[in-house]
């Protein structure tokens, strides 16, 4: 007997049935008909989406019409005296269809009946010509014993499967030789299981907070729901969630939440489906503004809120869906596994107990009885490490409670002493407020926490969403404080080394971003927060005041090291006085390490962590000295000639001949290069006869590559460089431009790079390199690069670019910010040549896929630019920037 699936109130005007029943057997008339059937049936669907309908009904509609069709098609291919049995299997079989899933099906042989391979070739063929997307399996029933045996997903599908076509007799078998206990036992199965989504989560680096999710197989989405249902189907016999309730496993409340996350998820997959034209299940940075605008979440024209607003729905909505994974399956475990019976059972305290290696409230009702041991239990976890983790029934009863919560509990010294006793812990820090999070605690007593709770922001830079970030900056620090990593964070270990009070930092980290998205500074207004909460605590007034600091100054370092000209001593003076203390210096270098390695993965390197190290050192001496006493350009040029040339002095270089050449350089040459460049740009130029003369090294210890230009001057050379860099796909990191002050000018420049790995050059790239730019810059020809595409993931963001124009010192600063891409740096260099302005010096600062290029740039005569000159160069620079 078939299990078919009922038509829905959605399917009563999508299909006309009595139509297509009349159909011949002739294969091309029935795919073309079967075609036109399903793209009329898929607009009337779109239309009841953009209605509003149930999605529930949408998605059992959409299966019941490919369910018509196919079966159209089977009976009028396949003979009914086959011995073959048409099975749905997956979603088809679940009665879950969206615009574009795949019709998956089994069809069952006999091991001894006639051949029906023809009829099947034709069966088919007409599904792929009807456009029904047919994923297609032919098997006897011992074949599938033999792959569910081996293959828990193959397995999976067989229990779910539903018979479709044919007298059922292999379908039958197939069941009961498939079924537990024949194959697969409830325990077995679920441990399988658990390892396949281990195996799954692993492919997505075990987070939801993924840029551009995929909201089917990611962590917390549609895979995670059928994760549940195949195991309750796998013990219990139930093809319905509510048997979980059933069982004990969820609350009624649980189930409607479990549902309504699924359903969200389900109108999301459709409408992207709908939007990409294929079963699409990444949230692609393409879609994400068209769902914000189709999910009500206003225009995004104006900006990005609308759909960083519709992707923390979506990442709450995911969140609470891997919440209530992770709690079944360790009810599952709990319920499934009697290999936990060896792990220790025993009492902690009055109010918790162990229980086979985790940890139990005695009283379920003692949390309403004594609120704080809602605090508390996390103390408990903290002091005992040998703890595996929280019973199920536990968690349930922290979400449960999350209600007692409220501001007098927030308000209440005693919980606010548990809070900065945990934060003062040695061991679990991280690991204890992540669990917060998880169970709702830490948003519920840090009300602003809750807010940037599955907040992202839309852009390349800021992989996670601002409290996975958070918790990230506070894991780096505990990371630093137990010496973890140290070939990657060897400073930061060193200094916190120095830290009297962790706590500071661990308060400081998790109040340092908790007012993005509000609007305002996020600094300001996340200062103010820290303010009204460590007020509270049992703290000294000076941990109170360096908290506050920390939040309102956390990008100050950042910002200095990697936009300004760190080796200017009037820099570092002003840095220095901005930060006023060494105890300041200390906790600032940890927090913006610990910051910066939160953001991206790929974020941190060595050229960042020597930038960072390079300031905290020059702002220690300036501190020792005294600010009163600053060193002076002079001085600092001095001390930077001597130091190269008692270098140079020692390989052998004659103190005249450097003195000549030094003669032709500017004295700011001694502030922008350190001696160190001095040193080995003097040797290449004093070993060579020749221009021009390019020479390259690398720098292990900042993970980089230096590259030389000494060359004749002309108006196009740092945009010849810059032309030469981008085709090589080498990122430019700084660029010290010096041009000599002898009657036939020369450049005296040093590109620092890494390559498109985050790598410095290996020697055939950077002999390759040395030959073509010798090349370029002897025919003095600025070409300009043919234009290349913009990547696919860059588009979105591809908006105007910020352009600054200033007059500082004498001289124009131009700051431009814009969303990196091939060639970008050389648009910029073409744009100053066909404007004849003259390139000083220039800082390029890369943010992920954000750049925030400062150029100090002058006229034809050295001075800054006019006011209409400026203008035209603005002008020149979005035409050349703003194209998309």
């Amino acid at each position: 007997m078939t299990d078919r699936l009922s038509a829905v109130p959605a399917t009563r005007h999508c299909l006309d049935l009595s139509e297509l029943l009349k159909l011949p057997g002739d294969p091309q008339v029935l795919a073309t008909r079967l075609r036109e059937a399903r793209s009329g049936a898929d607009d009337a669907l779109f239309e009841a989406f953009a209605a509003d309908t149930d999605i529930r009904e949408l998605v059992h509609a959409r299966a019941w019409v490919l369910e018509q069709l196919v079966l159209i098609a089977w009976e009028r291919l396949v003979p009914g005296e086959a011995e073959m049995d048409l099975c749905a299997v997956g979603g088809f079989a679940r009665g879950e269809l969206h615009p574009h899933s795949d019709v998956d099906l089994l069809i069952l042989r006999s091991a001894t009946g006639a051949d029906h391979s023809q009829p099947l070739e034709r069966f088919i063929q007409v599904l792929w010509d009807a456009d029904l997307h047919p994923g297609q399996s032919v098997r006897t029933v011992e074949e599938c014993i033999e792959e569910a045996r081996n293959d828990v997903g193959v397995a999976t599908n067989l229990m779910e499967s539903r018979l479709l076509a044919g007298a059922g007799r292999l379908h039958k078998a197939m069941c009961e030789a498939t079924d537990p206990p024949g194959l697969w036992p409830a325990d077995e199965f679920y441990t399988a299981k658990c390892a396949e989504q281990e195996q799954r989560h692993a492919q997505f680096e075990d987070t939801i907070y993924n840029l551009e999710p995929n909201l089917k197989e990611g962590p917390g989405g549609l895979r995670d729901v059928q994760m549940i249902a195949w195991v309750t189907h796998r013990h219990f016999g139930t093809s319905t969630l509510h048997g979980l309730v059933e069982h004990g496993f969820l609350s009624e409340r649980e189930l409607e939440d479990l549902v309504e996350g699924r359903d969200y998820l389900w109108r999301v997959r459709w409408a992207l489906h709908e939007l990409a034209g294929r079963a699409e299940e990444r949230l692609l940075f393409d879609y994400q503004r068209k769902l914000a605008e189709l999910f009500g979440f206003g225009s995004c024209d104006q900006g990005n809120q609308c759909v960083e607003q519709f992707m923390q729905r979506y990442y709450r909505a995911v969140m609470q869906m891997a919440r209530l994974n992770e709690r079944l399956l360790q009810s599952f475990d709990e319920e499934l596994l009697a290999g936990r019976k060896h792990l220790p059972s025993a009492d902690i305290d009055d109010d918790f107990r162990l229980r086979h290696g985790y940890l139990e409230l005695k009283d379920a009702h003692a949390f309403v009885h004594r609120p704080e041991l809602l605090m508390r239990l996390f103390l408990v976890l903290s002091d005992n490490p040998e703890i595996r983790g929280v019973r199920a029934a536990t968690i349930r009863l922290v979400r449960e409670h999350l209600y007692l919560i409220d501001e007098d509990y927030r308000n209440d010294p005693a919980i606010l002493d548990m809070f900065l006793t945990l934060l003062r812990s040695p061991r679990l820090v991280y690991s204890q407020l992540a669990r917060m999070n998880r169970y709702g605690v830490l948003g519920a007593l840090l009300p602003p926490f809750g807010q940037i709770t599955g907040r992202m922001q839309f852009d390349l830079f800021h992989v996670y969403t601002v409290d996975q970030h958070t918790l990230f900056v506070i894991r780096n620090l505990r990371r630093f404080a137990l010496g973890k990593d140290p070939d990657s964070f060897a400073h930061a270990i060193e200094v916190f080394d120095q830290i009297e009070r962790p706590e500071v930092l661990y308060l400081g980290a998790l109040f340092h971003d908790i007012a993005k998205g509000r609007g305002g500074d996020h600094s300001e207004l996340g200062a103010e927060d820290a303010r009204a909460f460590v007020d509270q605590l049992d703290m000294p007034d000076a941990d109170r005041d360096l908290v506050v600091w920390m939040v309102r100054e956390h990008l100050l370092m950042s910002r200095t090291s990697q936009r300004e000209d760190i080796t200017d001593p009037d820099v570092v003076n002003r840095f220095a006085g901005l930060v006023g203390s060494q105890r300041r210096l200390d906790h600032l270098f940890i927090l913006t390490v610990a910051d910066i390695a939160a953001t991206s993965p790929k974020l941190w390197n060595s050229w960042k962590d020597s930038l960072l190290w390079e300031l905290y050192n020059a702002a220690s001496d300036a501190l020792k000295r005294g600010l009163e006493h600053p060193v002076d350009r002079q001085t600092s040029v001095n001390e930077t000639r001597q130091q190269a040339l008692d270098a140079l002095q020692e390989m052998g270089a004659e103190r005249s001949d450097v003195e000549v050449l030094w003669a032709d350089l500017p004295p700011a040459a001694f502030l922008r290069l350190d001696a160190e460049q001095l040193v080995w740009t003097t040797s290449e130029v004093l070993a060579s006869d020749r221009l021009p003369l390019v020479g390259w090294r690398n720098l292990e210890h900042k993970g980089i590559s230096e590259v030389f230009v000494h060359a004749e001057d002309f108006a196009g050379l740092f945009a010849v460089v810059a032309r030469e860099l981008d085709r090589m796909q080498l990122n430019v990191l700084a660029a010290r431009v010096v041009t000599t002050q002898s009657d036939t000018a020369r450049s005296w420049d040093v590109f620092q790079v890494m390559d498109a790995n985050g790598q410095p050059l290996n020697r055939s790239d950077g002999a390759r390199l040395k030959a073509s730019l010798a090349e370029q810059l002897a025919a003095k020809a600025v070409r300009p690069l043919p234009p290349r595409p913009v990547p696919r993931r860059l588009q979105p963001f591809m908006g105007r670019a910020e352009i600054v124009l200033k007059e500082q010192d004498g001289l124009t600063v131009l700051e431009v910010a814009a969303t990196d891409r091939p060639g970008l740096l050389s648009a910029i260099a073409e744009a100053l040549v066909s404007r004849g302005v003259r390139l000083i010096d220039a800082r390029v600062a890369t943010f992920g896929q954000r750049v925030e290029d400062v150029f100090l740039i002058a006229d034809d005569a050295g001075k800054a630019l006019a006011g209409e000159d400026c203008h035209a160069l603005e002008a020149e620079l979005r035409q050349r920037l703003d194209r998309t």
